[in-house]
């Protein structure tokens, strides 16, 4: 019980030194000039895979606000009035280039996490970041694919291997933990390769796991927020769903540096490393005033 204070307390010190909202809202503003080319980008893979765009959009649709689901439908459709099709054409090129600002935000974020400059050439820095976007955009579509098709593709599987009747039970709950365990293998592959740190796979594990649970919980309570109760459309009007996908994002990145932060945490603790917790306090008290931050 009192690891785990000492580890929140840490936590907390780290989360008001490092600045994480700040550097949530760092991270928004590249991921929101990331996120259309990005979205160029998916809508010219699907082309070559057995769904729609439109489909793509149902499927994520329970955890994106309304408004916001609103705003990408209507720039998909126009994707798809305007869109050339040609995938591997200059200009997807920069789409690609443009994407991979996002994950370059992220990087500089962890970098933070860890007290770490980055010292990598940056056609290493840059690579990663590629490789990570074109690899996040496969995994979305698999797990769109296996949301959308996964009823027919267990019933397929029922039908010609002579699974037992509880077989359709486990597989409907399946095909949604998948992708949940998918997700918390990408987080743990950004959370490896991001910082300029060498660490082990073991390492990554916890701040993925919190990234991923408390992605999903915090996205499924913000849209069930905003559908219900909140009026943003009305206070904001005809851009309000861009000030809704606006915070959303902002609540992304702010989970995403902060599984950074327990996996710093972690790692610091078991150096030795452990930042003293005189901010928690609102008054200098006598046992904080000289107490030394080693990390």
């Amino acid at each position: 019980m009192k690891r785990s204070i000492q580890f929140l307390v840490h936590l907390y010190t780290r989360f008001q030194d490092n600045e994480v909202p700040a550097l949530g809202a760092q991270m928004t503003f590249y991921l929101i000039l990331s996120f259309f080319p990005f979205l160029i980008f998916m809508v010219s893979l699907v082309a070559f895979m057995p769904i729609s765009p439109d489909e793509m959009i149902e499927s994520v649709a329970g955890i994106l606000p309304q408004l916001s689901a609103d705003l990408i439908a209507n720039y998909i459709q126009q994707l798809k009035l305007e869109s050339s099709g040609a995938l591997l054409s200059i200009g997807m090129v920069a789409t690609i280039w443009s994407a991979s600002k996002g994950t370059m935000a992220i990087m500089k974020g962890l970098n933070k996490a860890y007290n770490k400059k980055e010292t990598r050439p940056y056609w290493k820095v840059r690579g990663i970041s590629i490789l990570f976007t074109l690899l996040l955009a496969m995994i979305i579509i698999f797990c769109l694919v296996l949301l959308i098709f996964g009823k027919v593709i267990g019933e397929r599987l029922f039908a010609s291997l002579l699974m037992p009747e509880y077989f359709m039970t486990v597989w409907n709950m399946a095909k949604y933990a998948f992708p949940l365990g998918i997700m918390s293998a990408v987080f743990m592959i950004l959370y490896k390769l991001s910082p300029n740190r060498k660490m082990t796979w073991k390492e990554t594990i916890p701040g993925a796991l919190f990234t991923t649970v408390s992605w999903v919980v915090v996205s499924l309570l913000f849209s069930f927020y905003v559908n219900h109760f909140a009026s943003y459309s009305k206070t904001y009007g005809s851009i309000g769903g861009m000030i809704v996908f606006l915070i959303w994002l902002y609540m992304s990145s702010t989970i995403i540096v902060i599984g950074g932060e327990i996996n710093a945490t972690l790692a610091f603790e078991r150096e030795g490393k452990v930042r003293t917790p005189d901010k928690l306090f609102p008054l200098q008290l006598p046992w904080t005033k000289n107490n030394n931050r080693s990390s």
